[in-house]
């Protein structure tokens, strides 16, 4: 999917708002940079992820995913030959006692989630480094129990430590140097412990002077005689120093050891953040989970915008069966652009493996390309106006579309001359029919409505505008072109009739009286501007025949033309409920709905009466099995064959 797809859509602020549920920060980075699949299989597993994660949701609201703080930086730490930090440790260890309780949590969760519960068994069993981690790293330290060592060496410095305060508490307290001092406090300086002596008197106190305050009339000596224990501290603290780093390098070695299995954990872990994530959102905008389907067809059951919430008006509708290419018509605001980009938020959602707030027997398809042409596109930068950045637009979609393409574009042929904006919207609309794309497009034009009532594979649709309140109901109605409603509002208003039929005049090149016209119901008034729409095209193009829905009967062993395809194939499967027919195209099964063939030549212009197609459509392999079976009975040989209408 293209940038200015996601964009359009507001894809991105879905995923914000996904992101806003995840309590790591891998997780939330995930959610971010997820994109559309067009792999159904995995579009199918990760829906069902998130709809197991709503039913342990159910139960149990708290699920112990946390401990990812600060893991990505430690991972990148390792085999830098730099011991790990304290902290980065005790950071592990909350990562490893987490993994052990999100794995009791999900096995106990296994009868409600079958599948995403055995994402714990891929899990290794790291208690030997957890244990070792919580043995030797204490509040965020290196525990005095690490090693004997090490204990030893805390020991000797405290006993010093002891020995020293002492030793200076006595000389402050004593009467021969007392006289000699600035005060009876002791500080520090350069981290060792001095007493402030008067400057007269420095060659009183035998010492190595450390500093001087800032008027020069004190200077802080250190004692002689505590100076020796304090060197003897200094010497234990660089061998505590180096007990420390050897505890460390240790555990650094034991942790790298375990990288690849730590990183399943981590992967793991921030899996089920994503999945939980994705089931919290669906639970907040009551979503669930749409059927998938490869065949082109969009089927949406009381649909809502996800980012309207409860403002959203439900849309129902389905295209890809009857029709593959709706217009939809109506006044502004009257809902238009967000139908459209409702039904292409939904898809992008639902390929990226998202609940979708739709109700059941809501259908989703499957599509390489979402293109889309929304907004004004005006470009200052580049000094386009807003019909000729649509223009630009379209034709990028033109190159780009293919029949695995879902198109949406929002006021066609709009922002020029209302004549050559009509001509050319109709014939944007005919190339991207023409090339197999499933289409919804808005448009203001009453002749493009006509052109979609007369032709095949085109509907109308239109919002809804209720008459009596002059205010849009946002219902999108299928079947139905919508109406500018400009003469109905203003009767309904006031203005005068004659003021009208001059309009209408002006618009139509006929005349109709509107004199009667403010007594009519909505239905009435309504069915009249439709008839009136549909009188101008006719007057302008002449009349168009009639579209059917019927399917074309083809038979196993016709060639038919592909037009969006431009090859030649032959059909192998009549065509189903739906509609599809299976075609061999240079060699491969294509399914393709029957309006997108064309007959090319007959299967008895091709071959015998009583020709075995099964030589062209049966694989060698096949055949052989098949002959080996009319000669006597194999033990084991099995021929499954589809059975044809």
């Amino acid at each position: 999917m293209n940038l200015q797809t996601i964009e359009t859509l507001q894809f991105n602020d879905i995923k914000n708002e996904i992101a806003s549920y995840a309590i790591s920060e891998l997780g939330k980075e995930t959610i971010l940079s997820l994109s559309p699949s067009r792999n159904k299989k995995q579009i199918d597993a990760w829906l069902r992820e998130v709809t197991e994660a709503k039913q342990v949701l159910d139960i149990s609201s708290s699920v112990p995913i946390h401990g990812l703080k600060g893991i990505q930086t430690l991972l990148k730490s390792l085999h830098k030959a730099v011991a790990l930090r304290p902290d980065q440790l005790s950071g592990l260890y909350d990562l490893l006692v987490c993994i052990e309780r999100l794995k009791r949590f999900m096995i106990d969760k296994e009868y409600a989630a079958p599948v995403i519960s055995t994402y714990v068994y891929s899990l290794f069993e790291l208690k030997d480094v957890a244990n070792e981690i919580s043995r030797c790293i204490r509040y965020g330290k290196v525990d005095d129990y690490a090693s004997k060592e090490l204990l030893k060496a805390r020991k000797q410095i405290s006993i010093l430590e002891e020995r020293m305060k002492a030793r200076i508490e006595q000389f402050v307290k004593s009467s021969k140097n007392s006289k000699y001092l600035q005060d009876n406090i002791v500080s520090e300086r350069h981290g060792r412990y001095v007493v402030s002596v008067k400057k007269e008197y420095r060659k009183q106190i035998k010492g190595t002077v450390l500093d001087t305050s800032a008027s020069g009339s004190t200077v802080y000596v250190e004692p002689e005689e505590i100076g020796s224990i304090q060197d003897e501290i200094s010497m234990m603290k660089i061998e505590e120093e180096i007990e420390e780093q050897r505890i460390l390098s240790q555990l650094t070695g034991l942790v790298e050891n375990h990288e690849n299995e730590i990183k399943i954990a981590v992967d793991t872990m921030t899996q089920y953040d994503v999945i939980f994530a994705k089931a919290k959102y669906s639970k907040a905008i009551m979503g669930i989970s749409p059927q998938i389907n490869e065949h082109h067809t969009i089927r949406l059951r009381n649909a809502r915008h996800p980012l309207l919430g409860s403002a959203a008006v439900p849309l129902h509708f389905t295209i890809g069966e009857e029709y593959d290419a709706l217009v939809i018509t109506g006044p502004n605001t009257g809902g238009k652009t967000v139908a459209v980009k409702t039904v292409g938020l939904l898809t992008l959602m639902s390929q990226s493996g998202m609940h979708i707030p739709v109700d059941d027997g809501s259908e989703i398809a499957i599509f390489d390309k979402v293109l889309v042409d929304i907004g004004d596109g005006q470009s200052i930068e580049q000094s386009l106006s807003t019909f000729s950045s649509h223009i630009k637009n379209i034709i990028e979609i033109l190159k780009e579309t293919t029949p695995q393409s879902l198109v949406l574009l929002d006021e066609l042929g709009s922002g020029t001359d209302p004549a050559e904006g009509m001509g050319l919207a109709t014939s944007i609309l005919e190339e991207l029919y023409q090339k197999g794309a499933t289409i919804l497009a808005t448009t203001h034009y009453s002749e493009i409505k006509t052109f979609a009532e007369e032709h095949e594979g085109f509907e109308n649709g239109a919002m809804e505008f209720d008459i009596e309140t002059l205010k849009p109901t946002y219902r999108l109605i299928i079947g139905k072109g919508g109406d500018s409603q400009a003469f109905a509002i203003a009767l309904k208003l006031g203005m005068h009739p004659k003021l009208i039929e001059r309009a209408h005049f002006i618009t139509y090149g006929d005349e109709k009286e509107y004199e009667n016209y403010t007594s009519f119901s909505k239905s009435e008034l309504d069915k009249q501007l439709a008839m009136n729409a549909k009188h101008v095209y006719k007057q302008k193009h002449g009349k168009i025949e009639k579209k059917t829905t019927a399917v074309i009967k083809y038979n196993r062993g016709d060639n038919v033309k592909i037009p969006s395809l431009n090859q030649f194939g032959i059909v192998s499967k009549p065509a189903n409920e739906r509609g599809e027919i299976e075609v061999v195209v240079k060699g491969e099964k294509m399914m393709l709905n029957h309006k997108r063939l064309s007959l090319y030549i007959k299967a008895e212009e091709l071959y015998p009466e009583d020709y075995d197609f099964d030589i062209i459509f049966e694989t060698k392999e096949h055949r052989k099995i098949r002959k080996e079976m009319t000669k006597h009975h194999v033990d084991g040989l099995i021929i499954e064959k589809d059975t044809l209408e």
